[in-house]
C-alpha cells in the first residue's frame, strides 16, 4: 500500500511537471522574421468602414500603403516615412484626404506595433491552433498581432477601436532597408539601397 501511494504521488509530480513546462496555450519565445521586409494584399475592416489594397513595409518606419477600395479610397496612396505621412494619387501628391484619415490613423497603430516588435531579439506570446499571437499596448489601445506558421503577420486587431486587417500571400523580400536616421529624408529614403538581410521562405 505504501509503495502503491508512493508511486502515486511520483506520477503525479511528474505529470505536474510536464504540463508545467509545456508551452501549449502558454507563454513561449519564437524567431523574430518581423524585420524583414514584405508586401501583401490587405483587407482593413474599421467600424463600417472596409477597404482593400496592398501594403509594403521597407524596413523600420518606412511604410506604403496602396488602396483599390472603396470607391473613396481607390488608387490612393499613403507613404510613411520617419514618422509623417504623405498621400498621393497617379503620381500628384497632397495632404491626406479627410475619407483616409481613420485608416491612416489605424495603419499608424499598425505599423507601430509591428515595428516595435521587430526590433525585438525575439517574440514572447502565445501559440494558438499554428498561430503565434503577440499582444501590447500602444496609445492608441490595446492590441493583437497574429503571425503564421512561418513567422510573416497574419494579422492585426484593436478590439476598442473595432479595427481588423488581415494580411494574405505574404511575400517576403530578400532584404530590408536599415532605420531612416533623422538626417535623412523622406526623399532620400525612397532611394536608400536595401541592406538588411532577411531569409525568404
Amino acid at each position: 500500500m505504501k509503495r502503491l501511494f508512493t508511486s502515486v504521488l511520483l506520477f503525479t509530480g511528474i505529470f505536474c511537471l510536464t504540463s508545467c513546462s509545456s508551452p501549449m496555450g502558454g507563454s513561449t519565445v519564437r524567431e523574430n522574421k518581423l524585420a524583414c521586409a514584405f508586401t501583401s494584399p490587405v483587407t482593413v475592416s474599421l467600424d463600417k468602414l472596409n477597404a482593400e489594397g496592398t501594403m509594403t513595409r521597407l524596413g523600420d518606419g518606412e511604410w506604403t500603403a496602396e488602396f483599390d477600395s472603396p470607391n473613396t479610397l481607390s488608387g490612393v496612396r499613403l507613404t510613411f516615412s520617419s514618422g509623417s505621412v504623405t498621400a498621393d494619387y497617379k503620381g500628384l501628391t497632397f495632404s491626406v484626404p479627410k475619407s483616409a484619415l481613420p485608416v491612416k490613423s489605424m495603419l499608424s497603430n499598425l505599423i507601430e506595433a509591428v515595428d516595435t516588435n521587430a526590433r525585438e531579439s525575439e517574440l514572447r506570446g502565445r501559440e494558438n491552433e499554428g498561430r503565434f499571437e503577440i499582444s501590447g499596448s500602444l496609445d492608441g489601445g490595446d492590441y493583437t498581432l497574429i503571425l503564421d506558421n512561418s513567422g510573416n503577420i497574419a494579422s492585426f486587431d484593436m478590439p476598442n477601436n473595432l479595427l481588423h486587417i488581415s494580411f494574405t500571400d505574404v511575400q517576403v523580400r530578400s532584404e530590408a532597408i536599415p532605420p531612416a536616421s533623422e538626417s535623412t529624408t523622406a526623399a532620400e529614403s525612397d532611394t536608400a539601397e536595401l541592406t538588411t538581410a532577411c531569409p525568404v521562405g
